[in-house]
């Protein structure tokens, strides 16, 4: 069993779709799985939740989303979303949710 970590960068729904299919397929092959949301990814929780996305719906029932980047969320104006959300705000690196938590755990880091 492999540790990942799917750090999310883009904002586009697309993109970000395919980082939660390879996290649920990772997941589901046995493997321990995290995704972050940092850069202009921050916007699309409240989208997904907003339309009851099934790939989202499943990595919050599996525990797949560790959190979102604070500063980020506070930049593109949906901290407040977030909150609401319950996700976690990550702020370990300069008020962003840094990676370094995570390789030193072991984890391996796919950006997307």
């Amino acid at each position: 069993m492999k540790k990942f970590l799917i750090y999310a960068m883009m904002g586009e729904k697309m993109c970000f779709l395919h980082a939660l299919m390879n996290a649920l397929d990772l997941s589901e092959s046995g493997h321990e799985v995290k995704i972050v949301f940092e850069g202009k990814s921050v916007t699309l929780p409240p989208v997904l939740a907003n339309e009851n996305n099934p790939l989202y719906k499943k990595a919050l029932e599996k525990g797949l989303i560790d959190g979102v980047c604070l500063a980020c969320a506070r930049s593109m104006g949906v901290e407040e979303e977030i909150k609401k959300l319950e996700l976690p705000l990550l702020a370990d690196m300069f008020n962003h949710a840094g990676v370094k938590p995570y390789t030193d755990k072991g984890y391996e880091v796919l950006t997307f």
